[in-house]
């Protein structure tokens, strides 16, 4: 598999991340700040008994890296 096409499917899979968060705040009427978002994916990333594609994973791994304020 090309690095195009790998990095074309980790920006989609955080997309799909991203989205499915922020739609779950709406619904919950909670307002989608960066640093919540970060921190719901980061407290999804510590449960280990979800099962994940490696995709997933570094896809989750990098939204909080690019959402969470560094430190």
């Amino acid at each position: 598999m090309s690095k195009i096409v790998k990095d074309e499917e980790l920006y989609q899979e955080m997309c799909r991340v991203v989205g499915k968060v922020v739609l779950e705040m709406r619904d919950l009427g909670q307002e989608p700040k960066h640093v919540v978002i970060a921190g719901v994916v980061r407290t999804s990333l510590a449960n280990q008994k979800m099962k994940r594609s490696e995709l997933t994973t570094e896809a989750m791994e990098r939204v909080v890296k690019a959402l969470a304020p560094q430190q």
